[in-house]
């Protein structure tokens, strides 16, 4: 089953969800980009609107995350902030938590892999050890200079048991404007926690600048490579107009299935 929805809650959640539903998405991410904002009472009453709709939640951890660095109290921050990224899910029923990782700076791309395995690994025995409902998802990132290419993050998965957040524009932009569909479609199918990203995206000579408005014909590529490989996931649009690129998705996505039927 694939599941679609747009990045943001909006200013009303509880009608946001209801909205959702009534034009047919099932998933929303709910972003903490800066800080998380969202007061406990809060997070229950709209968790439990979600489960009520039906309405597959995430988080996007805040961006000010570093899980190597040659500051440890950056590192004890990063760590905190994923956490309390759990916390907050756990009362949203918002398992999957996701994040960029880390920045490579002068380490090995194996020495690199290794510290946020260690870290990912404190972090979940915190989750355990608090009896959290969250899976940490760390995301494909768009730059070269960033921990996170999908061969590192499929690694993790079998080696920490995490999830993994797979932005396909990211990908694209990494690798300066092309992306091998049949190739990470065939690394990430067995995957048992999997949530996706997907949107337009301007690249430099660096990799990802900033998101666009989905085009339809690239949107309908990435669905028609994950319904050949029978990828079971969710899928949050992330451009500057989520909700509407998230509805023409989920149009793409019927129009297809449908053929089937």
């Amino acid at each position: 089953m694939i599941t679609i929805g747009p990045s943001g809650l909006g200013s009303k959640p509880l009608q946001f969800l209801n909205f959702l539903k009534s034009v047919g998405l099932n998933s929303c991410e709910i972003a903490f980009t800066h800080s998380i904002y969202m007061k406990p009472e809060q997070a229950e009453i709209i968790g439990k609107e979600a489960t009520k709709t039906g309405i597959s939640l995430s988080i996007h951890a805040p961006y000010y995350v570093n899980l190597v660095s040659e500051d440890k109290q950056k590192i004890i921050d990063s760590k905190k902030r994923i956490l309390d990224s759990c916390r907050i899910g756990d009362l949203l029923t918002a398992k999957y938590i996701v994040f960029h990782a880390a920045y490579y700076q002068k380490l090995s791309k194996k020495e690199c892999y290794e510290q946020v395995k260690e870290s990912i690994e404190d972090i979940q025995d915190a989750i355990k050890s608090e009896k959290l409902n969250a899976v940490l998802c760390p995301e494909t990132t768009g730059k070269a200079t960033q921990f996170g290419d999908v061969e590192e993050l499929v690694q993790l998965t079998k080696d920490t048991k995490c999830g993994i957040c797979v932005d396909f524009s990211h990908i694209y932009a990494r690798n300066i404007g092309k992306i091998d569909y049949d190739y990470v479609c065939k690394l990430i199918k067995d995957v048992k926690t999997l949530t996706c990203h997907f949107t337009g995206i301007n690249y430099g000579p660096k990799g990802e600048r900033n998101h666009t408005i989905t085009e339809y014909e690239r949107a309908k590529e990435l669905l028609e490579y994950l319904k050949k490989y029978k990828i079971n996931t969710r899928i949050i649009n992330e451009s500057p107009q989520p909700l509407e690129d998230a509805i023409m998705m989920k149009k793409i996505f019927d129009e297809l299935w449908k053929k089937e039927n």
